[in-house]
């Protein structure tokens, strides 16, 4: 396999576990109860320069909640200096002026703030915390007041999919620069909520949704996330309309215009060192605090497994969509335990099982 290929184009990394908050989709199901990590600021420095001397990605701070560090802003700057793209994401609880001025400091470029409901009640619920939706309204405030560029990520579930175009038009009115809304994959604490999922109808229903919303949108760039089936949708659509299936968020996505990319140009690093394909994932390729990063990167049988389209199974190894869409390899591993199976929330079923004999029970099940 062709190791050139596979660039590490962004990366998100936990550097605690420890949050203010306590959602009801963590995927590290994060509270103040949990620990800070094994990154002190010398290994974080340490982790830095291995980054740097093989990629120059766009790093996202993580946690949990990262602001809770003393240290992050330092962590941000040696980052910076270093070459890296260094951002930052939080729910927004402790940001003020003095966080703000901060950022600008240590050459954060962007910052991103979760926003699940387009009122207290909502945005409340799904965070359980009274407060949250003010502070992260408050958040937008700061950032605007100090010009410092922000997107909004929206997760959603059954409690709050009715609120998805309500969420969308109010990150416009708030001035986020992207608007990425989230269909969560049922990891961590999201397990909690398998039954919360939406139904594999609705997903379609607000792929299309996002599909005719995006057709207009001029103001903010905006992509699904967590929803490779969009990209399918986006070239079934737009060749039956007549459209160019090219546009500015597909090329302005780490993927270039490809659903689940996950070990393929992003990673996640947890705040234990282990190496993730994805924030959703819950299998390590290996861990930084013993095996190199670039090789677990390059080499390691989970990432070669994820490169390896023509071995991914079921209905996503047989459809013609495989190169812009790949399933999402976390939701596969999650809910049917193999992250090499059919992406589970999708309805498409390919030409060449469509074709089958209709008696083979695989295909069957298929065309239930």
């Amino acid at each position: 396999m062709d190791k050139n290929k596979w660039v590490l184009k962004w990366m998100a990394w936990e550097i605690t576990s420890k949050c203010n908050l306590n959602c009801i989709h963590c995927r590290s199901a994060s509270d103040m109860s949990s620990h800070e990590g094994k990154f002190d600021f010398n290994k974080c420095t340490k982790f830095i320069d291995v980054i740097s001397s093989f990629a120059s990605p766009a790093v996202v701070l993580t946690g949990g909640e990262p602001l809770l560090r003393k240290d992050v802003f330092d962590i941000a700057s040696y980052g910076n200096k270093k070459g890296l793209r260094m951002c930052i994401a939080t729910n927004g609880m402790l940001v003020d002026d003095e966080i703000c001025v901060n950022i600008k400091k240590s050459g954060i470029k962007i910052v991103s703030l979760s926003l699940d409901g387009s009122t207290n009640e909502i945005h409340d619920n799904f965070r359980r915390q009274k407060g949250s939706f003010s502070g992260v309204l408050k958040a937008t405030e700061y950032f605007n007041k100090h010009k410092i560029p922000f997107i909004i990520n929206s997760s959603f579930t059954k409690r709050n999919q009715n609120d998805i175009e309500n969420i969308y038009k109010l990150s416009k009115e708030l001035g986020a620069k992207a608007w990425y809304m989230f269909l969560i994959v049922p990891t961590g604490r999201g397990e909690e909520i398998m039954k919360e999922l939406v139904s594999k109808n609705d997903y379609e229903k607000i792929l299309n949704w996002h599909y005719d919303m995006e057709l207009e949108e001029q103001d903010i760039l905006v992509r699904p996330t967590c929803a490779p089936q969009y990209y399918r949708i986006w070239h079934e659509r737009s060749k039956k309309e007549g459209r160019d299936a090219s546009r500015r968020s597909l090329s302005f996505s780490t993927g270039g215009g490809k659903g689940c990319v996950a070990a393929q140009s992003i990673c996640f690093v947890n705040s234990n060192g282990d190496v993730l394909p994805c924030s959703y994932f819950q299998r390590s390729a290996g861990n930084v605090f013993k095996n190199s990063f670039k090789s677990i990167w390059e080499d390691s049988k989970l990432f070669e497994d994820l490169r390896n389209f023509k071995k991914y199974e079921g209905k996503c190894g047989v459809c013609k969509y495989l190169g812009v869409c790949g399933g999402c390899r976390a939701r596969a591993d999650a809910v049917d335990g193999s992250y090499m199976k059919e992406e589970p929330f999708c309805e498409y079923i390919p030409l060449k099982l469509r074709d089958s004999d209709y008696n083979n029970s695989e295909v069957r099940s298929y065309k239930k």
